[in-house]
C-alpha cells in the first residue's frame, strides 16, 4: 500500500547540515511546512561524533585574517578546490560560530571569556573553535534544541528514503519507507535538500557510524545527477585499533606526538615545519611509509600501526580538553592516554567527493540542493583540512535552507504533480527486486567482502594493479544473487534496510574505484604509486560521474580560480 503526504521543503538527513538547513528554511516563513527525514533518531546522526573543532577566523587583532584561511584551504586542497567556494566558506563561518553561541552553544573559553581556538593541521593560525573534544555533539544539541522552537518543522525519524521524484526536470518529492510500519510513502515537496552525509562505510576500517551508508548519494546518482571527485577519500591519521574509532586531530593540536618503534617523532622527515600538524593526507602517507620501512608496531589484531603519545601533556590538560578521547581510549583500546601512548593507524574518515553542486549548493535538478558531506561544492578539492567540514555543514546548511525556502515560496500556488510511473518503477525496484528477491549469496558476507576490497585496494596508496583487481572483484560481487531479504516482517525490518544500503554501497564503491583508476596522478588524498607526481596539465579539473545501465560514465568539470595559481605543496 502506498500513502502520500506533502511538505513544502523536504530535508533528508538530520546531521549538522540538515538541522541548520531546517532552521534557515523555517525562519524564512511560517507559511512553509518543513520535514526533516532521517533513518535514525535526529540526535543519533553521525555529526554528533565530530570531536576537534569548527574552523573560523575570529581574532584578526591577533594576526589571523580571512585571506590566510582561504589560502590554507586552497593549498590544503592541493589546488583542486573551487576558490570562490573557499572564499564563501571563510567569509560566512564566523557568523555561524557566533550564531551558535547565541543559541546556547557551550564553546570552550579563554580565561578572559572569549571563545577559545586550538591548532589544527594545515592552518597558519589556531582556528579550530572547539568545545572540549565533543564539538559535534554540542553543535547538534544546540541546533536540535533550536529546531524545536519552530512549529513548522516536523521530524520524521526512522524513515528510509529510496528515490528522488521529478517532473519536467523539477524536483517534486521523494519515496520513502516508514520503518515503524513498513509503509511505502510518496512525499510530495516543492523543494528538497540532501544532507545524508558521506559514504565512509564502504570501507571496513572507518570512523563512520554503521548507518553512514551512501543512500543519499545513490538516490541522486540513480536520478541521473553527477557525483563529483569521488576518487578523493580522506584517511585520518589517528584511528584506534581494531575499531577505527577516531582520536581527534585536536589531540595533535594540543601537542600530541606521533612516534615510531624507535621512539622517534618521524614527521620531522616528511613535514619539517608543521610536523604532526601537516594536513591529513601528508601525515597519513608518512605513517604508511614508516610502517612499510619497518618502523611500525604490530597490534594484537595483526594490523600494523604507530603510536600517538599524549603523556607529556599532563593529566589536567587531558582531563580538561581531551576527556572524550581519554574515555574512548580506555573503553575501546584499554589504554589510558594520561599514562600510555595509544596505537593508531590511518582510517577512512571523510569523502571529499559527493553530489555535484554549484556554489549555492544547487544540484543539476531544479528545486533540489545538497549540503554537508553528501554534497561536493568543491570546498575541499583533493584534501580537506580538519575543522572545515563542520564549518561547511553550517555555512551551506544555512545557504541551502534559505534557497530551498525561497524556491518553495515561489511555488506555493502551484500544484505538485507526481509521475505515477516513477513511483511504480521504484516500488518494483525495492519490493520485487530486493524484498521479494531470491538468491544464495549472503548479503552481509557481500558487504564484508566489499569493505575489505576497499580497505585493501583503495587505501592510502593506490596502483593500477590494485584498482583493476578491486574493480574486478567488486563487479563479481555485484553480479552475485545477494538481493534478497530473509526477514519478511513489515515493522522495523532492518534486514530490508541493510540490503538496500548494500545496493548503494556497491554502486558508490564502484564510482570511487573507477575514478581512482582514471585519475593517473597523485593529488591530495589520492596517491598513486605508479603516478607519484601531480599532473596539472591533464588533471587540474574535477571528475564527474554519471550513472548508466552499463558502467559509470566519467566527464570533467573546470575548477573555479580567483587569484591563486597552483604551486608545490610544502609543509
Amino acid at each position: 500500500m502506498t500513502e502520500t503526504i506533502s511538505y513544502d521543503v523536504i530535508i533528508i538527513g538530520s546531521g549538522l547540515a540538515g538541522l541548520r538547513a531546517a532552521i534557515s528554511a523555517a525562519s524564512k516563513s511560517k507559511k512553509l511546512s518543513i520535514a526533516v527525514i532521517s533513518k535514525v533518531q535526529a540526535m543519533r546522526s553521525h555529526s554528533v561524533s565530530a570531536e576537534g573543532g569548527t574552523a573560523a577566523v575570529l581574532f584578526e587583532d591577533e594576526g589571523d585574517n580571512q585571506e590566510s584561511h582561504i589560502y590554507d584551504t586552497i593549498k590544503g586542497s592541493d589546488f583542486l578546490a573551487d576558490q570562490d567556494v573557499a572564499e564563501l566558506l571563510v567569509e560566512n563561518i564566523p557568523f555561524e560560530i557566533y550564531q551558535l553561541d547565541h543559541w546556547g552553544m557551550p564553546w570552550s573559553r579563554r580565561d578572559d571569556g572569549r571563545i577559545d581556538q586550538r591548532k589544527f593541521g594545515g592552518y597558519s593560525f589556531p582556528r579550530a573553535t572547539y568545545a572540549q573534544d565533543k564539538v559535534g555533539f554540542y553543535e547538534m544539541q544546540t541546533l536540535y534544541d533550536t529546531c524545536l522552537k519552530y512549529e513548522n518543522i516536523d521530524f520524521l525519524n526512522e524513515w528510509f528514503c529510496t528515490s528522488v521524484l521529478s517532473n519536467s526536470n523539477e524536483f517534486c518529492g521523494l519515496t520513502a519507507i516508514e520503518m515503524k510500519s513498513g509503509t511505502f510513502f510518496v512525499i510530495r515537496g516543492r523543494a528538497g535538500i540532501i544532507c545524508t552525509g558521506g559514504a565512509g562505510r564502504i570501507y571496513n576500517f572507518s570512523t563512520y557510524a554503521y548507518s553512514s551508508t551512501p543512500d543519499g548519494l545513490h538516490m541522486a546518482y540513480r536520478k541521473g545527477l553527477a557525483l563529483k571527485d569521488m576518487e578523493f577519500v580522506q584517511f585520518h591519521p589517528s584511528g584506534i585499533l581494531p575499531s577505527g574509532i577516531l582520536i581527534t586531530e585536536g589531540a595533535r593540536g594540543e601537542g600530541g606526538y606521533l612516534i615510531n618503534n624507535q621512539d622517534e617523532r618521524f614527521m620531522k622527515r616528511y613535514a619539517p615545519e608543521k610536523l604532526e600538524l601537516a594536513p591529513r593526507d601528508v601525515v597519513s602517507r608518512s605513517m604508511i611509509r614508516e610502517i612499510q620501512e619497518g618502523r611500525g608496531f604490530k597490534h594484537e589484531s595483526g594490523m600494523s600501526c604507530l603510536k600517538l603519545d599524549l603523556t607529556h601533556l599532563g593529566p589536567e590538560k587531558i582531563k580538561e580538553r581531551l576527556a572524550g578521547i581519554r574515555e574512548i581510549g580506555i573503553k575501546f583500546s584499554g589504554v589510558d592516554i594520561i599514562s600510555e601512548a595509544i596505537e593508531v593507524r590511518p582510517v577512512c574518515h571523510y569523502m571529499m567527493g559527493g553530489i555535484h553542486t554549484n556554489i549555492q549548493g544547487g544540484t543539476e535538478l531544479s528545486g533540489l540542493w545538497a549540503a554537508g558531506e553528501a554534497a561536493c561544492n568543491s570546498t575541499h578539492g583533493a584534501n580537506r583540512l580538519g575543522a572545515n567540514s563542520t564549518a561547511e555543514c553550517l555555512v551551506w546548511g544555512n545557504i541551502t535552507g534559505e534557497n530551498a525556502a525561497n524556491h518553495a515560496l515561489r511555488r506555493l500556488d502551484t500544484s505538485l504533480t507526481i509521475q505515477v510511473e516513477q513511483v511504480t518503477e521504484e516500488e518494483k525496484r525495492i519490493f520485487d527486486g530486493i524484498f521479494r528477491g531470491r538468491g544464495e549469496a549472503n548479503p552481509y558476507e557481500v558487504r564484508k567482502h566489499l569493505t575489505d576490497i576497499m580497505d585493501d585496494k583503495a587505501y592510502v596508496f593506490r596502483t593500477e594493479t590494485s584498482l583493476v583487481d578491486g574493480l574486478r572483484e567488486l563487479r563479481e560481487l555485484k553480479s552475485q544473487t545477494w538481493k534478497h531479504v530473509d526477514d519478511k516482517a513489515s515493522e522495523y525490518n532492518t534486514n530490508f534496510v541493510n540490503v538496500m544500503e548494500i545496493d548503494s554501497m556497491l554502486d558508490v564503491a564502484e564510482v570511487v574505484l573507477v575514478n581512482a583508476l582514471n585519475r593517473r596522478e597523485s593529488r591530495g588524498a589520492h596517491a598513486r604509486l605508479d603516478y607519484p607526481s601531480r599532473d596539472d596539465e591533464k588533471y587540474l579539473r574535477h571528475s564527474l560521474t554519471y550513472h548508466t545501465s552499463a558502467e559509470p560514465k566519467i566527464a570533467w568539470h573546470p575548477i573555479a580560480f580567483t587569484r591563486y595559481a597552483p604551486v608545490e605543496r610544502k609543509y
